[in-house]
């Protein structure tokens, strides 16, 4: 029995380093980038980004309690020195379905995800 499905993908633009390598100013680029394209989407793709730089205590609680929310403090992303300037250009994207986001900025420059109820994932 498939309750639900979820497909993720990680990428990373052209013209930007990976994420130990990125400055700050270059990761602000790319979330200016993915905001200015989420609030281009139409129909079942319109959303909401939410920035965890300034985010409301109210929105970061129900991201975590929707299971969205990224957060500081992996050991590996320290690691790999991709905690720096938390939490600065980085956010979420979702749409008011909640069964499509963007991470911005936690490992990959972008983390795309969809989830839908069931097994068919449309």
């Amino acid at each position: 029995m498939i309750i639900s499905t979820r497909i993720r993908v990680g990428r990373n633009l052209a013209g930007y380093p990976l994420g130990p390598g990125i400055t700050k100013k270059q990761r602000d680029e790319v979330m200016a980038k993915v905001v200015e394209a989420c609030n281009t989407f139409n129909g079942d793709l319109k959303g909401t980004f939410y920035p965890l730089d300034g985010m409301s205590k109210e929105d970061q609680k129900k991201l975590i309690e929707d299971h969205f929310l990224f957060k500081e403090g992996d050991r590996f992303l320290e690691a790999c020195n991709l905690n720096r300037d938390w939490p600065s250009g980085r956010g979420i994207f979702h749409n008011n379905d909640k069964t499509f986001l963007v991470w911005v900025n936690e490992e990959d420059q972008l983390r795309i995800i969809s989830m839908q109820p069931g097994a068919n994932i449309y």
